[in-house]
């Protein structure tokens, strides 16, 4: 099995653990930053549990870094490899430097990531232990140590794929593994994944704090923060068949965004979810969804079919504009890829009302002849580095008739995964929206 992203990996995770036979002792999931919280993130939701990260750091010999002679956690935890202390030549006050370096980077990570949460305690529950893969088993070998020496009564290793060696070793450090692929031969975790690009700390953040947020409302809903009236999975039916999305609605929403994917994206895009965040801050309601049927994304011919997702882009426009808390909220498209062009093109049907579109990294050529008819103002945003989609952005912006703005973000590929050029983008589309978006409402 392939995994189309960190979430979906998680999905099929949780769908294993949600039928074993887990103890009866309360279960928190333990995730390994970065890549780890997606995946943690989705088995947590199914189960229910609380999800924490498991902030670890290796201690490595000197002379060879990943060879790892202990490891640090919180509340002040090591753990020793005494053989490798031993075969390496080393004493106590190597361990000690080690800590000394590591220590600071691991404090930091965790108030990053916790927001001023406490750690949540494991001691005399169930830890489940997860990390979108394994190569090695290095990382996820120091955090059962480290777990197990904060007090956890038993430890779960849950993982979508690892190396059978990873495996073997493993299972003498947890007191069951879960793994849903172990291919032979194995080369890399990232090969089990059709989008494995990096986990950013603010995705981190925003995971945690949803499910946060949920098991507060699952226990108190009277103190429950006011941060959406809406933040749920809807099903928007069309034609026929019926399409998921994730609505989220601010309190007095200043608008509407939905999102449209690139190919062999989803609603899940870890990208489009942290534009969507920002949006949501700013006050905008968002729905990212998925344009196509789970059986309609494996055939390539639908994906790019720009005049069908365009269609189901316009009725669910429709859809969004009918609910009553949206009423009177003006609209807005956020296209990537082959989503800006399905964007831009239900933009351009004159039975669809549309106050502002942004593109990012996107096709706008794919609307080929309807980008003269677009009204709505068009913000095309493209990475510097990302050359062939930046001339036909160019192009596109010359035939578009709609006041427009194409801005280049420096050194940003295509995906945007330099450091602070998503950041960047989702700015960029926040201060669009807003400036276009409330000036229809007025």
């Amino acid at each position: 099995m392939r995994f189309r992203d960190r979430l979906d990996a998680g999905r099929h995770l949780a769908d294993v653990l949600a039928r074993a036979d887990l103890p009866d002792c309360a279960v928190v999931v333990d995730a390994l930053p970065r890549g780890g919280v997606p995946v943690g993130f989705e088995v947590a939701e199914r189960l229910g549990a609380p999800l924490d990260v498991l902030v670890v750091r290796k201690l490595g010999v000197p002379f060879q870094p990943e060879l790892a002679m202990g490891a640090i956690g919180e509340g002040e935890v090591r753990v020793e490899n005494a053989d490798v202390i031993r075969s390496a030549g080393l004493g106590s006050k190597d361990l000690e430097d080690a800590e000394r370096r590591e220590r600071p980077e691991l404090e930091r990570q965790a108030a990053l990531y916790r927001e001023g949460r406490s750690r949540v305690d494991v001691r005399g529950r169930c830890a489940i232990v997860v990390d979108d893969g394994i190569a090695t088993g290095s990382s996820v070998r120091a955090a059962c140590q480290v777990v197990r020496t904060l007090g956890a009564a038993r430890i779960i290793v849950a993982v979508p794929v690892a190396s059978r060696m990873a495996v073997t070793d493993l299972r003498g450090e947890c007191d069951e593994l879960v793994c849903i692929e172990v291919p032979e031969p194995f080369f890399a975790v990232g090969e089990w994944y059709r989008d494995f690009s990096q986990t950013h700390d603010d995705e981190v953040v925003d995971l945690l704090r949803r499910v946060a947020v949920d098991q507060q409302r699952a226990g108190d809903p009277g103190d429950e923060p006011n941060v959406t009236d809406v933040d749920d999975e809807v099903e928007v039916p069309i034609g026929g068949i019926t399409l998921m999305g994730r609505l989220t609605i601010p309190p007095g929403p200043k608008g509407t965004v939905l999102f449209a994917h690139g190919s062999g994206s989803s609603r899940q895009s870890p990208r489009n979810r942290r534009v969507a965040s920002v949006l949501q801050q700013a006050g905008l309601a968002t729905l990212l969804l998925d344009l196509l049927t789970p059986a309609e994304e494996l055939d390539h011919s639908s994906v790019f079919d720009v005049r069908l997702l365009a269609g189901r882009l316009g009725d669910a426009t429709k859809w969004v504009a009918a609910r009553p808390e949206l009423d009177a909220v003006p609209i807005g498209y956020f296209g990537a890829s082959t989503g800006a062009g399905a964007a831009l093109w239900a933009a351009a049907q004159p039975d669809v009302c549309v106050a502002a579109v942004v593109s990012r990294g996107g096709r706008p050529d794919l609307a080929g002849p309807l980008l003269p008819v677009v009204t709505a103002p068009t913000l095309l945003i493209v990475g510097g580095r990302d050359g062939p989609v930046l001339e036909v952005n160019r192009e596109a912006q010359a035939a578009l008739r709609c006041p427009n703005e194409l801005v280049v973000v420096p050194g940003a590929t295509h995906l945007f995964e330099e450091a602070g050029a998503l950041e960047r983008v989702a700015d960029l589309a926040r201060d669009w929206f807003l400036s276009r978006l409330v000036a229809e409402a007025t």
